[in-house]
């Protein structure tokens, strides 16, 4: 719900400051496309696009192209890509592509950053300098990250944590025994 990819039956879903659920189907879209920036478990790269076609995709859809190009290069520069820029993505590594997923869910600087398994598919030096740009963006551009992670080491200390387990949510990384009991 958070993505708006699905309604709540009851209840809102506020997002600075906005009420999500009284927005039309197109006004969600550009709503989504301007404040949320998306990284998916599997890269779901356009295979007949660059490299830096991809991650401009998200900025050509909202209509603001002005300095893409140089903030698209400044991301992969931080992601460790910039000598992939004009590769097609079908002919970059797994790793490679989710980086330039990466790169694409931050390059319209959204509001909140809504990542599954952002760190999957990379190494482990891949994978700090990827949580590191992530914080790095969240304290600059003061972003929110909600991240799925099955890999919590990673991520190191941050704001918040929430558990699910069979279901249920819980603060903190493991819900007291108290908490789970039926």
């Amino acid at each position: 719900m958070i993505g708006l990819l699905d309604s709540p039956t009851n209840g809102q879903v506020l997002i600075d400051g906005i009420n999500t659920t009284k927005l039309g189907d197109n006004k969600i879209s550009s709503f989504r496309n301007k404040k949320l920036g998306f990284i998916f478990q599997f890269s779901n790269l356009l295979s007949d696009l660059s490299v830096l076609e991809n991650i401009l995709l998200p900025r050509q859809i909202a209509g603001t192209n002005f300095t893409s190009e140089k903030d698209a290069i400044d991301l992969l520069k931080a992601v460790g890509l910039e000598d992939q820029i004009y590769k097609r993505a079908n002919k970059i590594s797994g790793g490679q592509a989710q980086r330039v997923a990466i790169a694409r869910g931050l390059i319209n600087k959204p509001s909140i950053v809504l990542a599954d398994e952002p760190t999957g598919n990379l190494d482990s030096v891949t994978s700090d300098t990827i949580v590191q740009l992530m914080k790095s963006m969240a304290r600059k551009l003061n972003q929110t990250f909600i991240v799925v992670t099955h890999d919590r080491e990673h991520f190191g200390d941050v704001d918040r944590i929430i558990t699910i387990k069979d279901g249920r949510a819980f603060e903190g990384e493991q819900p007291s025994a108290m908490e789970i009991t039926v």
